[in-house]
């Protein structure tokens, strides 16, 4: 404990507090004792290279003693780039009259480790400088994990570039084969289709009924399969197609499908609401393709309706917006929801309801591209609503498909 002593007045002043008088000075040992008890590596080195002082660190990191290499040089020590690089490194300091910071790196026990070392001059009473000091504190883990994480990024990128390379490849493979199914494929079914309708023009009255029936079968068959061509020739398309977001209304344009469907059939009246602002950031062309299937979907499972009516809206709650599309139609079994994304599954019998079960895979496609989620929930007899978001996010887990 120090004794308090008093300056001006009877106020006692704590002795460890009050300033040093001028005759007290810090001695050598006391300043290499405080040296010796940091981590970092110190030393000091003449303006012609000569070591003046290290510390503790220095002689148990590089195995040696302070008094051997007093008066030598780097070069005495180290390998002769090494040994040049700490040179340049001291004159800089020494020619600019500043601290610098550089980054070294010197031989260890498990190999060259690095440091990152602030250098300062010593000046004289002339100002001119007659001696470097170095700090060095040894960052060799971080530069590793640093050179790893490099690493472990460049062999990222170039399994990025192979897979998009891949990827392109498929790509131009899909389009070539879209371009034989386009091409290479109609020719033989319109043949098909026109050799049979030939045959019902001008031989018809060499045919009985069954023979009539098989051509007519044969010409409904063709059409089948080039519809199933053009479905399959959009579900590549929608994969394939660049995505363009911007501002899109679909409250807008579900009303304009609409629209088209009631023209298509002016015999029907199906009621459509639009529930509140639909405004969305979605690929215009895309997400229209969406909605026409959605809506074509709906249109067709409620045929048997006296009062069909379609619903579409948006979900309130946080997370991402969640639109739905409902029907009051023929609905579909729970059990088999899982199907009704995938390509030519069907839940209803093609005598009961046409399609090639396509629609619903382009619908499920273009909501995938844009990073959301669709899915459906139903009863049979009791309608069905497709719910689907237009970007990646948390969606609720289950959504309650009322019809109160």
């Amino acid at each position: 404990m120090f004794a308090p002593r008093t300056v001006s007045g009877d106020s006692p002043v704590p002795a460890e507090v009050a300033p040093l008088d001028h005759d007290v000075r810090v001695g050598a040992d006391q300043l290499l004792a405080l040296l010796d008890n940091t981590s970092a590596v110190i030393y000091m080195r003449d303006v012609d290279g000569r070591y003046m002082l290290v510390n503790r660190e220095y002689e148990k990191l590089f195995g040696v003693r302070r008094v051997d290499i007093i008066g030598k040089t780097d070069h005495d020590l180290f390998p002769p780039e090494v040994a040049d690089a700490f040179r340049t490194n001291d004159l800089q300091a020494a020619a600019r009259g500043v601290p610098i910071q550089v980054e070294e790196v010197a031989p260890g026990p498990d190999g060259m480790r690095t440091y990152v070392t602030v250098k300062f001059p010593l000046l004289d009473a002339a100002g001119r400088s007659y001696a470097v000091c170095g700090i060095s504190t040894d960052i060799t883990d971080r530069k590793r994990a640093e050179d790893e994480v490099a690493t472990l990024n460049a062999e990222l990128e170039q399994r990025v570039r192979e897979r998009t390379a891949e990827l392109q490849a498929s790509t131009n493979e899909l389009s070539a084969f879209a371009y034989s199914v386009s091409h290479d494929l109609r020719a033989p079914l319109r043949s098909l289709h026109g050799f049979s309708q030939v045959l019902l023009d001008d031989y018809a009255d060499q045919l009985d009924d069954a023979g009539v029936a098989h051509l007519k079968r044969l010409q409904a068959n063709a059409s089948r399969m080039s519809e199933i061509i053009d479905d399959l020739l959009r579900l590549s398309r929608t994969t394939r197609a660049e995505l363009r977001r911007g501002p899109i209304d679909l409250g807008a344009v579900v009303t304009s499908i609409h629209a088209e469907l009631q023209a298509e059939e002016p015999a029907r009246t199906v009621e459509l609401a639009v529930e509140g602002s639909l405004i969305t950031v979605a690929d215009v062309r895309l997400m229209t393709l969406a909605l026409q299937n959605l809506l074509a979907n709906a249109w067709k499972f409620t045929a048997g309706k006296a009062v069909a009516t379609i619903t579409v809206g948006r979900l309130e709650g946080p997370g991402p917006s969640v639109f739905f599309v409902r029907d009051n139609g023929a609905g579909f079994d729970p059990r088999f929801s899982t199907k009704l994304f995938e390509p030519f599954q069907r839940l209803h019998s093609a005598s009961d309801f046409d399609g090639n079960g396509i629609g619903l895979a382009i619908v499920q496609r273009v909501i995938r591209r844009h990073g959301g989620e669709i899915w459906a929930e139903s009863s049979p007899g009791q309608g069905a609503t497709f719910f689907f978001t237009t970007s990646a996010g948390a969606v609720p887990a289950k959504t309650k498909d009322s019809h109160e």
